[in-house]
């Protein structure tokens, strides 16, 4: 997993403050991964205050206290006991995923909102006119199904170079270039399997007359 390829002390760095961990803790964390790196697999109190200036005894209540938070555990394998900070790093990498799905969504909202805004404008300005609500929202349900600016725009000049000025016209542009693709590619892609499932709400739409008819 590429969350599982990211330094987990990096990321522990970047978090650690809404994990709640204040910097003694942070601290004695990295030491018990430097310890357990180094072949120490059973970590204590009395093994971190080898490496720490912090007191035995505030050792013991922090090593207690990532006990009780999750963050760090005793295992038993086979006859053995480890120390492991794994609980502690599946927290970061899950930290980490919410953060990349959040980076991605706001991406994709970016570009769908400017893919948008250069449908209505070129929309618009080949059309001579403001788009109505009932219009918008047809475009807007183009983007959603997957076709691209570039395509819905190219539509309306096809749709208009054949003196057709209807978004019912555009409409059937594009779901034929969509199966035109599918049968050059000889297979089906996500768009035709989308409209294949909705072929109801499909002809429904199509019989709605969008401004005028053609």
């Amino acid at each position: 997993m590429i969350t599982e390829a990211i330094d987990f002390r990096y990321l522990l760095i970047e978090n650690y403050r809404k994990l709640k961990l204040n910097e003694n803790e942070l601290a004695t964390i990295f030491v018990i991964d430097h310890l357990i790196s180094q072949g120490n697999p059973f970590v204590t109190a009395d093994l971190l205050s080898l490496k720490m200036t912090l007191d035995i005894k505030e050792i013991d209540k922090i090593l207690a206290k990532l006990l009780t938070k999750g963050m760090f555990e005793y295992k038993t394998i086979g006859k053995n006991t480890v120390a492991t900070l794994e609980p502690l790093k599946q927290k970061l990498y899950r930290e980490f995923q919410l953060f990349l799905s959040k980076e991605e969504e706001e991406k994709s909202s970016t570009r769908i909102k400017e893919e948008l805004e250069n449908v209505y404008t070129n929309y618009e300005k080949l059309l001579g006119r403001s788009l109505s609500p009932v219009e918008v929202a047809k475009i807007h349900e183009w983007i959603s199904f997957g076709y691209s600016d570039k395509t819905i725009i190219d539509a309306l000049k096809e749709a208009l170079s054949k003196n057709k000025k209807t978004l019912r016209s555009v409409d059937k542009i594009l779901l034929s270039w969509s199966q035109r693709d599918d049968l050059q590619s000889e297979g089906h892609t996500p768009l035709s399997e989308e409209w294949d499932k909705n072929l109801e709400e499909t002809i429904r739409i199509a019989k709605i007359p969008w401004i005028n008819k053609d």
